[in-house]
């Protein structure tokens, strides 16, 4: 009875060994999360630029930079800036351009977003924002950068400021995203400053 006993105590502790690393997995926060200085896409043709990529989901750190472009003189940017990161009980996302010009009608200085998913013990929270040090549409100076405003220009052109999308289900997953700026017109689709962050808790 005795020797039955110690091999079934045995038996047990071999199996908790066993799953111990299972059950961490299981617990841990998982990440994800991308940055992009700028996209755009005209007539089939895609480009983008100063993109982190997609963060993987055990987090770490993802930066890159790009001094300057020039679309064929239709878009212009500097110092373009995208970071993401993952680490701890927090994933967070940004970008920032210098300066910006787009289609000679949108022009713009020291553009950030930035975009936080954070885990509160087992729920989970967003947060975002888009900052303009100005922002000229038009010839008309934006002031308030609202989150989704909307513009509308002629030639079909349509122009979203601080552009804010976000969902979870309400529990321990959320995801954001921010766009400071997304233009459309006939046959373009432009986005400056991309930011996305979103979490798992355990």
């Amino acid at each position: 009875m005795k020797l039955h006993s110690s091999s079934n105590v045995a038996l047990c502790l071999l199996v908790a060994v066993a799953l111990d690393p299972l059950i961490g997995l299981a617990q841990a926060t998982t990440y994800s999360g991308q940055a992009t200085a700028l996209k755009a896409t005209a007539l089939g043709i895609s480009i983008t630029l100063a993109d982190t990529g997609a963060l993987p989901s055990t987090g770490g750190n993802i930066a890159r930079d790009l001094a300057n472009i020039n679309v064929a003189g239709l878009i212009t940017a500097t110092a373009l800036h995208s970071a993401t990161s993952g680490t701890g009980n927090t994933s967070q996302s940004s970008t920032h351009l210098a300066n910006l010009s787009v289609l000679g009608l949108i022009s713009a200085r020291g553009i950030s977003t930035s975009t936080t998913a954070t885990c509160n013990g087992s729920t989970a929270s967003t947060s975002g924002d888009t900052q303009f040090v100005s922002l000229t549409v038009a010839g008309q100076q934006i002031v308030n950068a609202n989150p989704n405003l909307a513009i509308s220009l002629p030639g079909g052109i349509a122009v979203i400021v601080n552009e804010q999308t976000s969902s979870g289900d309400g529990q321990g997953t959320a995801q954001t995203t921010v766009n400071a700026l997304h233009i459309t017109a006939p046959g373009v689709d432009v986005v400056v400053g991309s930011s996305h962050s979103d979490i798992t808790c355990p």
